[in-house]
């Protein structure tokens, strides 16, 4: 079994290895989605390269269930700032069917590698 597939197995991953996925995923070696549960003031002051989804835990009543339906075939990371909401939503998703969900343990302060800052370009 790959190391990607290995990682992505687990219910957490903690910085070092989430930057081992995003560099394997880069090179087309694993598939996941980044999803940043921070509120968007949090995000734009500094978030991890490589967030694919902006989901704020303040609207989570709205997005939980929707995003369990359109990404039910894809893992999910989830990211915070310390890990304490993505633990949450991470059995929360759970609870609600997905089958792939990931904490990344330790949330953005423990992240060592590089910081982006900007507005969420996405959906």
């Amino acid at each position: 079994m790959k190391e990607c597939e290995v990682l992505l197995s687990g219910e957490r991953v903690d910085s070092a290895q989430l930057e081992q996925l995003l560099e394997a995923r880069k090179a087309g070696e694993c598939d996941f989605l980044l999803v940043d549960v921070r509120e968007p003031f949090e995000y734009e002051a500094g978030h991890i390269p490589g967030v694919d989804l902006l989901r704020p835990t303040s609207r989570f009543q709205e997005w939980a269930k929707p995003l369990v339906e359109e990404y039910a075939d894809r893992v999910l990371i989830l990211t915070c700032r310390t890990a304490n909401r993505t633990g949450q939503v991470q059995r929360t998703l759970q609870k609600l069917g997905h089958p792939r969900v990931i904490d990344h343990s330790g949330g953005i302060l423990s992240w060592r590698g590089e910081i982006e800052g900007g507005a969420y370009g996405g959906d």
